[in-house]
């Protein structure tokens, strides 16, 4: 992991129908061309000299973040509060459902920014949740790529600023596991020696959807026939599911408690980078793709901060610095040029078209459909 209304709802576990990773309306082509092309381009290159935003710089005090684990360091924490005099205290959620009943609850006011993904922003506009940007205070915009310049969950970026994007894909042990892992097939052909081994996301627009697309259906499939197809193979394998978990899985699949965890790219790549033993994969039938982004929610109790941090991560030097430390796909066309030959090489952070041209965004779906997923999300994480 939620869409726009009618089309989501909320209800249930930590993620409903849609998905936190949802609604990324790319086409795989375009965003491997986006991403891997080295043709010229002419863009600005801001230096960190000219990431303040516009008015007066925040003098001191406290900028409260509320984010997704792995989106922050110390590092980068202590270089912001440096150029601006901002300490930055930062609390972290394990799906979009949570920080937006939180924000619902009242509980947001206490934040000046919020990393919804995608779907989650449309969600949040629809709502009256945000606070329109005003374009006069923030540098460094055009150095994004042009589908996040004017994204499909966001048109003009006129409330959201992308901050990272990534795949869904599996993390395991090739010595544990004993063998090369490629993708979903592998569950079922090996399902009886996997005894409550493998953790999926808590997540039915993830699990169901990944399961779809390795039937050869779209991941945002509304046929009935299709859903139920995909329902049936996942109760198959339901004796070798441990648990449906989006955080914490990090621990199981390392000491080698359960043997294969799916996870989004930016935290698999988290933990390989702590633990090379450990393999990502994007399963060779394709991945979802996503993009979670930097708003300023209405109720922030200090803007001006806010738009500190989106031009501070803005400049190019600054998002480069990122994701060679937190293993996350940049959105920053400037930032991805200065990247290491190794980091623009790595395929499981920056996949090769043949991939993407497999994988798909993951879109709302009618509220017949949703209802239909919902319903059998229920009896499989149920039972």
């Amino acid at each position: 992991m939620n869409t726009r209304k009618p089309r989501f709802y909320l209800g249930r576990s930590p993620r409903i129908a849609s998905t936190r990773r949802g609604f990324l309306q790319l086409s795989a082509a375009a965003l491997s061309g986006a991403v891997l092309s080295n043709c010229a381009r002419n863009l600005a290159d801001v230096s960190s000299e000219d990431s303040t935003s516009g008015s007066a710089a925040a003098d001191g005090g406290t900028l409260n973040v509320y984010s997704w684990a792995n989106y922050s360091d110390q590092e980068l924490l202590d270089s912001f509060q440096a150029k601006t005099g901002i300490e930055v205290v930062v609390d972290t959620y394990d799906s979009n459902e949570t920080m937006l009943a939180k924000m619902q609850a009242g509980g947001g006011s206490a934040y000046s920014i919020i990393y919804p993904s995608d779907y989650m922003v449309t969600q949040m506009i629809e709502s009256d949740m945000l606070t329109p940007l005003d374009k006069s205070r923030l540098v460094g915009l055009e150095n994004l790529r042009a589908q996040w310049q004017d994204p499909v969950y966001d048109p003009g970026s006129a409330h959201s600023v992308a901050a990272t994007w990534g795949t869904t894909g599996f993390v395991y042990n090739p010595d544990n596991l004993g063998t090369t892992l490629t993708g979903w097939d592998y569950f079922w052909e090996n399902g009886g020696s996997l005894n409550r081994q493998i953790t999926l996301l808590n997540d039915v627009r993830e699990v169901m959807g990944g399961v779809l697309h390795s039937l050869g259906y779209s991941y945002n499939s509304e046929d009935p026939a299709e859903l139920e197809e995909a329902y049936n193979r996942l109760v198959e394998l339901k004796p070798a599911i441990a648990n449906f978990i989006t955080n914490g899985w990090e621990d199981q699949v390392s000491s080698g408690d359960v043997l294969v965890s799916m996870a989004y790219s930016v935290d698999a790549l988290s933990l390989v980078e702590e633990n090379p033993d450990m393999e990502y994969v994007i399963p060779e039938t394709g991945s979802s793709l996503w993009t979670d982004a930097m708003v300023i929610p209405k109720s922030a109790p200090n803007p001006d901060a806010a738009y500190e941090w989106l031009n501070f991560l803005l400049v190019p030097e600054n998002a480069a610095s990122l994701v060679g430390r937190l293993k996350f796909a940049t959105p920053n066309e400037v930032a991805y040029d200065q990247l290491s030959d190794e980091l623009k090489a790595d395929t499981k952070l920056f996949p090769p078209q043949d991939l993407l041209d497999r994988c798909e965004g993951i879109a709302p779906v009618s509220e017949e459909a949703t209802e239909l997923y919902d319903q059998y999300w229920t009896q499989l994480t149920s039972t």
